[in-house]
C-alpha cells in the first residue's frame, strides 16, 4: 500500500471516530429517544457545542470526498512521490487538528486549518497532471 492510501484509510478512520464523538454527544445532550427515532419532525434545537460537533463531522465528509479521489488518482496512475506523500499526511494532520479547533471556536485557527487541508488536496491534484 502506498503511504497516501495510508493516509487515506487513517483519514476514514478519523472521519469514524469524529462521528462516534458527535454521535456520542448527540445522545448525551438529546438522549436516545430523539437519536433514535425517524425524526420526522422539525430537528430539536442544540447547543452550541453540538452543533458545532455537527457541522464539524458535515464538514469532514465533504473533504473526504474531495481527498480520496485525489488519492485514488495518484494510486492508479503510480505518481507517489515525496511531495504526495507529505500533502497526504498533512491532510490527515490537518483534519486532526480540525476536529478540536472547530469544537473550541478557535478563531481563525479553525479556517487556516481546514485551508491547509484544502491545499493539501490540490497538491494531490496538481501532481497527478505532472
Amino acid at each position: 500500500m502506498t503511504p497516501e492510501l495510508s493516509a487515506l484509510a487513517a483519514a476514514v478512520l478519523l472521519q469514524i471516530a469524529t462521528l462516534g464523538l458527535m454521535a456520542l454527544f448527540a445522545n448525551l445532550e438529546l438522549g436516545p429517544r430523539v437519536t433514535l427515532s425517524p425524526r420526522d419532525g422539525a430537528p430539536p434545537a442544540v447547543s452550541r457545542r453540538l452543533g458545532r460537533m455537527i457541522r464539524c463531522t458535515t464538514n469532514g465528509f465533504e473533504g473526504l470526498v474531495l481527498f480520496a479521489p485525489a488519492v485514488l488518482i495518484l494510486a492508479v496512475s503510480g505518481q507517489s512521490g515525496s511531495l504526495t506523500q507529505f500533502a497526504a499526511w498533512a491532510y490527515v494532520g490537518a483534519r486532526a487538528l480540525y476536529v478540536p479547533a472547530y469544537l473550541y471556536g478557535l478563531v481563525p485557527w479553525r479556517s487556516a486549518i481546514w485551508g491547509i487541508g484544502l491545499l493539501a488536496t490540490l497538491v494531490l491534484l496538481v501532481a497527478a497532471f505532472v
